[in-house]
């Protein structure tokens, strides 16, 4: 085997972390298809440590595969007793890199900009995630600073310790505590404080896609909370919100003008990064994903995602509107 291709390799995966000592002494195809079967075991992780970091899934494809191409050339020169602990800081040193270039381009970004989407629908998705990594987390990782992102993903989220976290950074541990001290105090205050089960987070969504469908202003008005906020991001290439736009009545109004101009819209439940969302559909082609935040059994945000550069990965479901919550009658 002489590249990573992405794909699952053949043979089972090792029980344990093997690092990559025990290799020696046999050759070096089997040293590097055993290295690849490591690698890929790890990968759903490695995966989740950049897109968390940076947002995105193409540059979170790009760090795992630069990780690869690193490990490989260890082979034969360099021990690894700990590939899982190499591969996370290599890759967080990796993700890194990627958002600092990230946040200069994202400051010329035409509109408001939104983290890439994780669709669960998406056969192609090697994202693994749950609702700790849900958009509007990302939203407010958004806000933090890359060295407080960093040390915030790397060691609340995956146990990093904060030694490790300063080389990554190129801080001291301490600096690096306080560092993630700051962040977790911002994550904190935007977290929802009586989260909702995800059976009350599906029924949230069902009914915006009824209130949404049949044009309820009052019933839609009903769900949102009094201060939510709608952010939507086309990066100029397909129309959305200009800009966030706030409160119950002002957010539903928008969005029923925004679908009232859309023909042919169908609207099919999903599960975006970990929690219930939708996908929707228009006759012309277009594609949106939109994600929620929820507090105390109502919709605190609403992010639109629309940009196509963003959705390639999304996968085209069938536009079969009565599929949308199979469950009900």
């Amino acid at each position: 085997m002489s590249e990573y291709t992405g794909r699952e390799a053949d043979g089972p995966w090792p029980e344990e972390d093997p690092g990559s000592e025990g290799l020696e002494g046999l050759p070096l195809d089997e040293r590097l298809e055993a290295m690849a079967r490591a690698f890929e075991a790890e990968r759903p992780r490695l995966l989740r440590v950049a897109y968390t970091t940076t947002g995105s899934l193409a540059e979170s494809e790009d760090c795992v595969q630069e990780a690869w191409i690193r490990l490989r050339g260890t082979l034969g020169r360099t021990e690894i007793h700990d590939l899982r602990g190499w591969l996370v800081t290599t890759v967080g040193r990796l993700a890194l890199d990627a958002l600092g270039s990230a946040k200069a381009r994202r400051e010329s970004y035409v509109g408001t900009w939104l983290p890439e989407p994780v669709v669960e629908d998406d056969p192609a998705e090697q994202v693994t995630l749950d609702e700790s990594v849900s958009l509007a987390l990302l939203v407010v990782l958004e806000q933090l600073s890359p060295a407080e992102r960093t040390a915030f993903v790397l060691h609340d989220v995956f146990g990093v310790s904060f030694a490790e976290v300063a080389e990554i950074v190129g801080r001291t541990p301490a600096a690096v505590r306080q560092l993630a001290s700051r962040a977790r105090r911002h994550v904190a205050d935007g977290r929802p404080r009586f989260p909702p089960t995800p059976a009350q987070q599906r029924a949230l969504v069902a009914a915006f896609a009824d209130a949404c469908q049949q044009g309820d202003l009052s019933g839609l008005v009903e769900l949102l909370d009094p201060d939510v906020a709608w952010r939507g991001d086309g990066g100029g290439r397909v129309t959305t919100t200009a800009r966030t736009q706030y409160g119950a009545m002002r957010v539903a109004k928008g969005i029923l003008l925004a679908l009232s101009g859309a023909s042919g819209l169908t609207m099919r439940l999903a599960t975006v990064n970990g929690v219930p969302g939708l996908v929707v559909y228009e006759h012309g082609g277009d594609v949106s994903v939109v994600s929620f935040g929820m507090d105390e059994g109502r919709i605190t945000s609403i992010d639109v995602v629309r940009n196509p550069e963003k959705l390639n990965t999304v996968v085209r479901l069938e536009r079969d509107g009565s599929r949308l919550f199979p469950d009900r009658e």
